[in-house]
């Protein structure tokens, strides 16, 4: 287990010791700032965005950066504003694979939503 501040990683054992309301994740607290003003920014204030992934897994090495956002309202340009939102995320971190799944309110649950839901973590 390796606890650090500032930007340097924050990892979290298994057991459930927690860091600043985190469960177990290989983001840096700076990049979890970024991603939740970005998705703000991109899909409004109360859009809730999840971390699922290799990312979520300590013992896993690298991998991209998975993020699951679920949307408070309808948006008819949900997909410009993903688009968007991955761009100014890879603007932030430079070359760094990044996965964003949306849905709103009215979109029917899929597999893939209730998974990213189940294992990820709620940034």
């Amino acid at each position: 287990m390796h606890i650090s501040r500032g930007a340097s990683p924050l990892y979290v054992d298994k057991r459930g010791l927690r860091r600043s309301g985190h469960e177990s994740m290989r983001l840096t607290d700076d990049q979890i700032c970024i991603i939740k003003t970005r998705a703000a920014e991109c899909f409004g204030p109360n859009a809730k965005v999840w971390l699922f992934g290799s990312r979520v897994d300590d013992d896993a090495r690298g991998g991209d950066i998975d993020l699951y956002v679920e949307l408070s309202e309808p948006l008819a340009d949900a997909a410009w504003r993903a688009l968007r939102f991955n761009g100014a995320l890879q603007q932030a971190f430079g070359a760094q694979h990044i996965d964003v799944i949306t849905r709103g309110p009215s979109e029917p649950l899929k597999p893939i939503h209730e998974t990213a839901k189940r294992s990820g973590v709620a940034l």
